[in-house]
Formats: C-alpha cells, sequence, structure tokens
C-alpha cells in the first residue's frame, strides 16, 4: 500500500503567521497542505511560508461562508465566527476537486505518535494518516475520524486501537458526501459529530495515533485575542478566561440536553456529552470489500 495520504489537509488559521505551529508539523512528514485565509493576510501567509520552507499552499477564504454560516444564536457577528466558517471553505474546495474525504487540522498542533505497547513513538513519515484512511475506507457508514490527544492516552493504560461513535476533535478526516457541514459559534467540533451520530453515521477514534496539541487559549492571537479573550476577561495570573468559556458549554446543554451536562474539569466548567446511546450502532464493512491477505490490520489487534 502507497503510504502517502490520499486526500486533501486543510488548516483554517488567522493571525499566526509567525508561528505556523500544524504546518511545521505537516512539513515535517512531507506533506502538502493548504492554509486557509482571509485574503487580508495572503501574502503575510506567503512569506511564512517561504521563511519556514513549508509545504504549502493558500486558499482564499471565500467570504460567502462567512456571510452563511449557521450562528445558531442572535449575536449575528458581533462576536467571532473563526474558523469555522473557512472549515466549511475547505469542504467546499476538496469537493470542488474530486475528492471523497478531506482532513481539516486545528493550526496548533505540534506532532503526532504512534501509541504502541506503552510506548508513544513520534512518527516521521505520513504513513499514519494513510493508515486511518484506508481503515475508514473499509465502511459505508463511517463518516468521520480522527487521532486521539495525546494527552487524553495516558500510555500505561490499556485501551482498544480505536473506539467508535464518539466525538472527534481538531483533526478530523471527513467524508465529502454527507449533508452536514460545521455550524454553530461554540463547540463545533462537538456540535458536527453529533449531527453525524444522531443520523445514525459512525465515527471513529484512533487511540493508536496521537496528537499532540497545544492547549486551548495558551498560543498567542487567533482564537486567544479574537475569541476566547475578546468575548472573555483574562487575568494575567489565570490559564483560562475568568468565565472559564462557560457560554461554549451552556450552547451544548441547551440544545441537547437529552446527553449533554455542565461539569468542572480541565480547570474551568465544561461540557459532558453521553455518547453510550450511539454504542450500538455497528459498523457496515461495505459489500465490496477485498482486503488482500498481506494485510494485518497495522498491528493494531487489541489484547487482554
Amino acid at each position: 500500500m502507497n503510504n502517502k495520504p490520499k486526500y486533501p489537509f486543510y488548516i483554517p488559521t488567522k493571525w499566526r503567521y509567525e508561528y505556523m505551529v500544524t504546518s511545521k508539523a505537516l512539513t515535517k512528514l512531507w506533506i502538502n497542505h493548504y492554509l486557509v485565509v482571509e485574503e487580508s493576510e495572503i501574502e503575510l501567509y506567503k512569506e511564512a511560508i517561504k521563511k519556514f520552507n513549508l509545504t504549502a499552499e493558500i486558499v482564499k477564504l471565500n467570504m460567502k461562508f462567512k456571510e452563511e454560516y449557521e450562528l445558531c444564536d442572535n449575536l449575528w457577528f458581533t462576536r467571532s465566527t473563526w474558523p469555522w466558517p473557512a472549515r466549511n471553505c475547505a469542504w467546499e474546495h476538496s469537493i470542488k476537486n474530486w475528492f471523497e474525504y478531506h482532513w481539516v487540522i486545528d493550526d496548533n498542533i505540534v506532532r503526532f505518535f504512534r501509541l504502541n505497547n506503552n510506548l508513544k513513538i513520534p512518527c516521521n513519515s505520513s504513513s499514519l494518516f494513510r493508515v486511518m484512511e484506508d481503515f475508514v475506507e473499509r465502511y459505508e457508514n463511517v463518516v468521520m475520524a480522527w487521532p486521539n490527544y495525546f494527552f487524553f492516552a495516558p500510555r500505561k493504560t490499556k485501551q482498544p486501537p480505536f473506539v467508535k461513535n464518539t466525538r472527534i476533535y481538531s483533526c478530523n478526516l471527513i467524508r465529502n458526501d454527507i449533508k452536514y457541514r460545521w455550524r454553530w459559534r461554540y463547540n463545533e467540533d462537538t456540535i458536527l459529530s453529533i449531527d453525524i451520530l444522531k443520523a445514525w453515521y459512525c465515527t471513529i477514534q484512533f487511540n493508536a495515533f496521537l496528537q499532540d496539541k497545544m492547549a486551548t487559549q495558551v498560543l498567542k492571537w487567533w482564537n486567544s485575542d479574537e475569541f476566547y479573550l475578546k468575548e472573555w476577561r483574562k487575568w494575567e495570573w489565570q490559564k483560562y478566561a475568568d468565565t472559564w468559556t462557560i457560554a461554549k458549554s451552556k450552547m451544548i446543554v441547551n440544545v441537547h440536553p437529552d446527553i449533554s451536562e455542565l461539569v468542572y474539569k480541565f480547570s474551568r466548567i465544561h461540557h459532558k456529552v453521553d455518547y453510550t446511546i450511539f454504542k450500538n450502532i455497528k459498523l457496515k464493512k461495505k459489500q465490496d470489500l477485498n482486503i488482500k491477505k498481506w494485510i494485518n490490520n497495522y498491528w493494531m489487534q487489541f489484547k487482554g
């Protein structure tokens, strides 16, 4: 099997041309990718691509995606919508280029790991993405997947190589033909995941592969300045804004009270969603699936 990913990679980004965190990570893996950027910052990001010698190209954000974005509140554009409309722009771009899936990734992911035999091994090739693509393509009802967060997968805790039918965050492989799109001002990852699961599609969380993402509100600019800190006050001695981003979690609870509640974790008020009602949705292998004999599931069998 060719170990290069089949599908395009998109990084919606704004005000972070000085850092280029995820773009650097993908470049180290020799992955060509797109930066979805507002027109006013295109030249700044072009300079960053040259400065850091990145394997990136620019996709200009079509502002119609911002104008048409479903915010699900009555605040309109008095508060930030970034980067959610840019994700829908990436989605359409991949469709116009005749792809069946696409990757859309946050711009603050430092590196990727393989978790195996109690070891978190840094990945130095793009093959982890091709493996995830290959696995997802085996099933007719799997429409979104991701590598789990590094800090959510303790290396000495026994766990399966993947978990089905849960939320997908930050590094999303999405099937293009589904009718759903990114929406809501807050918690858009959770919303898209719930939209998909309530339609009785499946999602896959890979524990065998991990993404090392910088903590929310830590990296300067973009979400931190335009979103969290603009909307909520944060003192210098605080790790997070002093309202603990409660509005984000309240929106989930208000719209999906049947499966969600407010809890205190990760040093802030957060939401907790009960995904157990979706666990009985079975993966459906494609009828014409023909797995060659030499395929060994990439040593991802769960023992114990």
